[in-house]
């Protein structure tokens, strides 16, 4: 169930405010310039793992270079994880348009949220579902979620999977109908199967009513607090988890922002900025005497200076914290150098400009860097919006979105820019187009 948020749009949006100033779009309060290695190796596993019994920690970091016209969404999604995850890996990179050439931290290694391990565990901190096959001792199936909105969060507790449906068919909430009536985005009682259903191809009912694990339509939301309260997985996840769960598996759901964990007897700590409903300053009160007990038991000094930097950075990546370990500077120097795959997955492409397409001029400006990350914004929308970036003659450039088969299809986009992104853009049909010329 999608529905638009404030905070939950924060990484998906937040570059629209930096459009008429030219800035980059940047992480406050997070730093750090970090050596990275040539690429060496094709891939590396980020969904299925084998832990041991004593181990909490799994998964590896890697790194790979972006090229020209990627963006982090891009590079989230080929490699499992997601917009936010990625973001705060990478508070020094662009998110929608990164230098070409620039080396991106994949944080595909994960602490599993401090639940039994048993059915799926969904941390909402992380935003990551864990899934723990019933026949198979100490494998995880892990990916990355969308989750409930500020106001509307997804709940946490106890739950079942009562029923699995595909393709289904999603009868809108009426309270779902109030709020898009007011953004003048009225929806019907009942949306069909297809592509404008945001339950997607696959849905799992919770026994709580009302909420659901389920696809998307719009996968660049993963990894973003945008539902209406449900979970949502990429497509190519979905349908994965959909026929690996069986109907009565276990779903617990749990908001963690703090994550500590093992490894070979090695003690690490994974923080996520807490949301905004929980309490941040009791759940680092706890953590510290938490650290203390590991302290005195394990005999060992923790280098408290890096455990505050872990909490007040949250970069959501695991790291040790004894005193001499492996600061994030040197795992990541150790991380899997990764070779730029042939195609990222699901990457947008934008269509060939033609003589009877229709188009949106979207944007004017002086700033070719604020119009390219207009242009990835429209192109990652769910359905995409296709967009390019247009060198005008006086120096300025432009955002045109399309071509699109006729006036109404070209006026529907034109809706969902205004509501979902405030743009007003100006429709511009086949005979003004072949005008101008």
């Amino acid at each position: 169930m999608f529905a638009g948020s404030s905070r939950s749009r924060l990484l998906l949006f937040l570059c629209l405010g930096s459009f008429l100033h030219g800035c980059a779009l940047y992480f406050p309060g997070k730093k750090e310039s970090l050596a990275l290695p040539e690429p060496t190796v094709e891939n590396v596993e980020h969904s299925r793992f084998v832990l041991g019994k004593d181990d909490s920690v799994m998964g590896q970091l890697a790194t790979v270079k972006v090229e020209e016209g990627d963006s982090l969404p891009d590079v989230a999604r080929h490699f499992g994880l997601g917009l936010e995850g990625i973001g705060e890996a990478n508070p020094e990179v662009d998110l929608w348009a990164p230098q070409p050439g620039s080396r991106v931290i994949l944080p595909m290694q994960f602490i599993v949220p401090d639940a039994p391990r048993k059915g799926v565990v969904v941390n909402l901190a992380a935003m990551r579902l864990f899934y723990f096959p019933k026949k198979k001792d100490g494998e995880v199936i892990t990916y990355p979620v969308g989750i409930g909105r500020e106001g509307r969060s997804t709940p946490t507790g106890e739950m079942l999977v009562e029923r699995k449906t595909s393709h289904p068919t999603w009868h809108v909430p009426e309270s779902i109908r109030r709020d898009h009536e007011k953004k003048g985005d009225p929806l019907p009682a009942v949306v069909s199967p297809g592509p404008d259903n945001p339950l997607g191809d696959y849905a799992m009912y919770l026994s709580r009513p009302s909420y659901l694990i389920h696809g998307t339509n719009k996968p660049y939301g993963i990894g973003l607090r945008a539902s209406n309260g449900c979970v949502r997985l990429y497509p190519e996840n979905i349908e994965t988890l959909y026929r690996d769960v069986p109907v009565k598996t276990p779903v617990r759901i749990v908001n963690q922002p703090y994550l500590v964990g093992w490894r070979d007897g090695e003690l690490y700590l994974e923080a996520h900025e807490p949301h905004d409903e929980l309490n941040a300053k009791q759940l680092k009160k706890n953590l510290i005497a938490e650290l203390k007990k590991i302290e005195k038991k394990q005999g060992r000094k923790l280098d408290w200076p890096r455990v505050e930097q872990i909490m007040s950075e949250g970069r959501g990546i695991p790291v040790p914290v004894f005193e001499n370990s492996e600061n994030l500077d040197r795992l990541v120097s150790k991380a899997v150098a990764l070779k730029y795959p042939d195609e990222l997955y699901g990457q947008p492409k934008t269509p060939a400009m033609t003589d009877s397409g229709w188009y949106i001029t979207a944007l004017a400006s002086g700033d070719e860097l604020s119009a390219q990350r207009l242009a990835a914004v429209l192109n990652h929308q769910g359905p995409q919006i296709p967009a390019r970036v247009m060198a005008l003659d006086n120096g300025r450039f432009s955002v045109i979105a399309g071509p699109f088969k006729n006036s109404k299809a070209t006026k529907a986009a034109a809706k969902r820019m205004k509501i979902d992104l405030d743009i007003a853009g100006s429709i511009v049909s086949p005979k003004e187009r072949l005008s101008l010329k």
